[in-house]
């Protein structure tokens, strides 16, 4: 972590973690290139109980490069955010499902906990929106139907982010993050900009865009190019692309039999593709609310070192 490193903090911002009791992980061994990466940190991040919270709040971000009507985001501060020289903290971006809001409070509960036995500290959120009208799947791409959502996120959203937040500037240090619909946007711009995202994590997402009305949109979006179709989808893309310091996590509810078999297999096809793969089953859950806090919850535990926070002291 570069202490010296200083940015103007904003104060706001809401992510989650919460605990799953039980489940099915599989962690595959990280490559000899994944193995020697490290977060531009001094030394590791602390661990201790620290019993408060952190904040959200609202913010606007312009869409300058995209023209995207987006809602307006929510930021999650976790509660070491806030305080005088507080170092670069991790960045996630989190995207939520279809129909939702650009809501942070689920995130934020998971991160509060996360907080609580990291000295306060855990990664600041931006909850973005990707879908403008939340009636309406925008299928995080640039289309002249829905506007350009994929240049809103990925120029928009991260360069607001990079001028307004204390955040690290290491791609190991960045996650894209989403749930269901948002699950799909996030491994989708996580396998087009490698450069961008070290890290990410499917919380019972979609596995392509426009999974729920594929004809439709083949026929609407594409004008029936199945080609240009395919070559939008993120196992498309991984089959001809290496991430070798990329590390993923997917998860979903083990009673969830829609997302489940699809999110298992592109879990496959990304560890295929080089990715450091985890792959989570959130026990007696469906596409619910707490399939998505579970899932959040596993995954930053997941990735937890990677970012640079220390395990949590064991009490004797």
């Amino acid at each position: 972590m570069n202490s010296g490193r200083s940015k103007t903090l904003i104060a706001g911002v809401t992510l989650l973690v919460l605990g799953a009791a039980g489940g099915f992980l599989v962690v595959h061994p990280a490559s000899a290139a994944s193995q020697t990466s490290q977060s531009p940190s001094d030394t590791p991040r602390p661990a201790s109980a620290l019993a408060i919270t952190g904040t959200i709040e609202t913010v606007h971000i312009p869409a300058t490069a995209s023209n995207f009507t987006a809602r307006d985001a929510e930021v999650y501060l976790p509660p070491a955010a806030v305080a005088t020289d507080v170092p670069a903290l991790p960045f996630v971006l989190m995207m939520m499902g279809q129909p939702g809001n650009p809501d942070a409070s689920y995130i934020a509960s998971v991160l509060d906990t996360f907080a609580l036995t990291h000295d306060g500290q855990a990664p600041i959120v931006v909850v973005a929106d990707q879908l403008g009208d939340p009636s309406v799947d925008s299928l995080c791409l640039d289309t002249p139907t829905h506007g350009n959502v994929q240049t809103y996120i990925e120029q928009d959203v991260v360069n607001w982010a990079r001028a307004n937040l204390h955040i690290e500037t290491n791609r190991v240090d960045w996650t894209i993050a989403g749930f269901s619909n948002g699950g799909q946007c996030a491994i989708s711009l996580a396998t087009k900009f490698p450069d961008v995202w070290g890290n990410v994590i499917s919380a019972s997402g979609t596995t392509f865009a426009g999974t729920e009305s594929e004809p439709t949109v083949l026929a609407d979006v594409f004008g029936g190019d199945q080609a240009a179709y395919d070559a939008t989808k993120p196992a498309t893309v991984m089959s001809s692309t290496h991430y070798p310091d990329t590390e993923a996590v997917f998860t979903v509810g083990a009673d969830d039999s829609v997302i489940g078999p699809p999110q298992k297999a592109l879990s496959a096809a990304a560890l295929d593709a080089g990715m450091v793969t985890s792959y989570y089953e959130v026990p007696g859950e469906g596409h619910t609310v707490e399939a998505l806090l579970g899932g959040l919850t596993k995954a930053f535990d997941v990735l937890a070192p990677r970012l640079g926070f220390q395990e949590p002291s064991q009490e004797p």
